[in-house]
C-alpha cells in the first residue's frame, strides 16, 4: 500500500505540517516491514533513522542481567527514534514487533536538509521530542520515588513489627498478671508488721525501682545465680521460688537483699512479702517494657517525618545534613541489621548548614546507602565520613564490598544501567542521584576497587 501525505496527516504531531514537507518526508523515506518477533532495533544498535509507525505496533523493553523489562510501547502513529537536535547515539534497549509492523524510516543523512528547508516539520518533530524528554522525566522520578518508598515502607513495616509485638505481648501478660493481683492482695493484707517495717520494705522496693541497676550478667552467672536465689528462697518457705527468680534478678535483688526483707518480715509473712515485691516489680517491667516500645515507634515516627521533611515548604532551606543521614539510616536499619553490617560514622562537628531541597537529597542517602548496604556480604563495614572541604560539604560512603568492574564505572550514571536483578533496581536510582546532586550544583565521583567502594557528594555551603 502506498502512503500519502493523507495518511501522515493523521498523526497528531503532523496535523499542521503543510503537504509539501510532508511529501518530502515521503520521498525522502523508505518502508520497512516487521513480522511478529523480529526486532526494530537491538541494544547498542546506532540511533542514526527517525521512525515513523504507520501501522502496527513495538514493545520497548530493557534488559537487567539476563532479564527484560518491560518500558513501553510504540504504536500506530507514533515516532521513535533519532529527532532533530537529539544527543542519543546508540540503544540502551530493545523494541520488537508483536504484529505484523510497518515503519517510514528517514536516515539521518537527510536531517541537515530538514532543518534547513523544512521548518514546521521539523518543528513538529522537535515538540515530540520535547513531550518525549518530559514523559521520560516524569515516568523516571516517579519510578524512582515509588522505588524509594518501597525501600522506606519495607524498613519502616520491619522496624515498626519488632515493637509493635513487643507492646502486643506485653499488654496481654500485664492483664494477665493482674488478672492474679486480688489474690495475691488478700494474702498481703493477712501480713501483720509495723509501719515502720513497712516503710523499710517500701524503701528496698522502690529503691530498686527507681534506680534500677544495668543488669549485665552473662548467661552462665545468670543461671547460676537463679539456682541459688530460689534454693534460698524455698528454704525460707517461698513454695513458688522458681516463678519469681527471674523478676527478681531483673532488678538485681539478689540474696543480701532477700535476707534484708527476711529480716524486717520474719519467717511467717516472708513469703506473701516476697510475692507481693515480685508483683509489683513485674508490673513496674512490663509498663517499662510497653513505654520503651511506644518511644521506639515514636522515634521512628519521627525519623519518617525528618527523612520526608513533611512539615516544611518545598524550597531550599539550610539543613544539618546529618539529620538527613542519619534518618536514613534508621530507615535502612533493618537491612543493615539482616546482613549484620557494622555502621562507621565520623561526622564533622559544627559542620556548615548547606541550603538543600531536604526530601531530595534524602533520596540521594537513601540510593547510595542501599546500593553499599546491597553491594556488601554478610558482616561487611559501612563507613560514612562528613567535613567541609573549602566553600562545599563533602560526604563520602564507603562500603568494603566486591567493588564496580572498571568497564562499568564509566556507565553507572547513566539511565537504566544497573548489575542488579529485575525488580531489584530500575537502574535509575544513581541517574537520579546524579541529577539531584546537579540540581544544588554539587559534584558526585566514585572510586572502586576490590573491597573499596566509595561515592563522595560535594553540596556547596550556599
Amino acid at each position: 500500500m502506498k502512503f500519502t501525505t493523507k495518511h501522515l496527516q493523521q498523526i497528531p504531531d503532523f496535523i499542521h505540517v503543510p503537504h509539501k514537507q510532508l511529501q518530502w518526508l515521503i520521498d525522502k523515506s523508505q518502508t520497512e516491514i516487521f513480522k511478529a518477533g523480529e526486532y526494530v532495533f537491538k541494544k547498542g544498535d546506532p540511533i542514526d533513522t527517525l521512525l515513523i509507525m504507520l501501522k502496527g505496533k513495538v514493545e520497548i523493553k530493557i534488559e537487567q542481567n539476563g532479564n527484560y523489562k518491560f518500558v513501553g510501547f510504540i504504536e500506530e502513529h507514533g515516532i521513535g527514534g533519532l529527532l532533530p537536535f537529539s544527543r542519543a547515539s546508540s540503544a540502551l534497549g530493545y523494541g520488537e514487533a508483536i504484529e505484523e509492523t510497518e515503519i517510514l524510516v528517514l536516515k539521518k543523512s537527510f536531517f541537515k536538509e530538514m532543518i534547513s528547508d523544512h521548518y514546521e516539520l521539523t518543528e513538529s518533530l522537535v515538540h515530540n521530542m520535547t513531550s518525549r524528554v518530559r514523559e521520560f522525566t516524569k515516568n523516571n522520578v516517579q519510578s524512582e520515588k515509588m522505588m524509594a518508598l518501597g525501600k522506606l515502607s519495607a524498613g519502616l513495616a520491619h522496624e515498626l513489627n519488632n515493637p509493635a509485638s513487643a507492646m502486643l505481648r506485653s499488654s496481654k501478660e500485664l492483664k494477665k498478671h493482674l488478672s492474679h493481683v486480688p489474690e495475691k492482695f488478700k494474702r498481703i493484707t493477712s501480713i501483720k508488721i509495723s509501719e515502720k517495717e513497712v516503710d523499710a520494705l517500701n524503701t528496698i522496693l522502690f529503691n530498686k525501682i527507681s534506680n534500677r541497676p544495668e543488669n549485665n550478667m552473662k548467661l552462665i552467672e545468670r543461671n547460676e545465680k537463679e539456682d541459688q536465689l530460689e534454693e534460698w528462697l524455698e528454704d525460707h518457705g517461698v513454695e513458688n521460688a522458681f516463678e519469681l527468680t527471674e523478676t527478681l534478678l531483673d532488678f538485681c535483688m539478689e540474696i543480701p537483699a532477700m535476707k534484708e526483707i527476711h529480716q524486717i518480715t520474719g519467717d511467717h509473712n516472708f513469703p506473701n512479702a516476697i510475692e507481693w515485691i515480685e508483683n509489683v516489680l513485674t508490673t513496674e517491667k512490663m509498663v517499662d517494657e510497653i513505654e520503651e516500645a511506644s518511644d521506639r515507634i515514636s522515634n521512628l515516627v519521627q525519623s519518617v517525618k525528618s527523612y520526608t521533611h513533611m512539615d516544611q515548604a518545598p524550597e531550599k532551606i539550610a539543613t544539618n545534613i546529618h539529620t538527613g543521614i542519619k534518618s536514613t539510616l534508621t530507615m535502612l536499619n533493618h537491612k543493615l541489621k539482616k546482613k549484620n553490617i557494622q555502621l562507621e560514622k565520623d561526622f564533622q562537628k559544627d559542620l556548615p548548614h548547606p541550603k538543600i531541597f531536604v526530601s531530595d537529597i534524602n533520596q540521594v542517602w537513601t540510593n547510595l546507602i542501599d546500593n553499599a548496604i546491597d553491594a556488601m556480604e554478610h558482616s561487611g563495614t559501612l563507613h560514612i565520613k562528613t567535613n567541609q572541604d573549602n566553600r562545599f560539604i563533602k560526604i563520602d560512603i564507603t562500603d568494603n564490598g566486591k567493588g564496580i568492574p572498571e568497564e562499568h564505572l564509566s556507565k553507572i550514571f547513566d539511565p537504566f544501567f544497573t548489575t542488579k536483578s529485575i525488580g531489584q533496581g530500575t537502574g535509575m536510582g544513581l541517574e537520579v542521584v546524579q541529577r539531584i546532586i546537579n540540581q544544588h550544583n554539587g559534584d558526585i565521583k566514585v572510586s572502586s576497587q576490590q573491597g573499596t567502594t566509595t561515592f563522595t557528594v560535594c553540596l556547596p555551603i550556599q
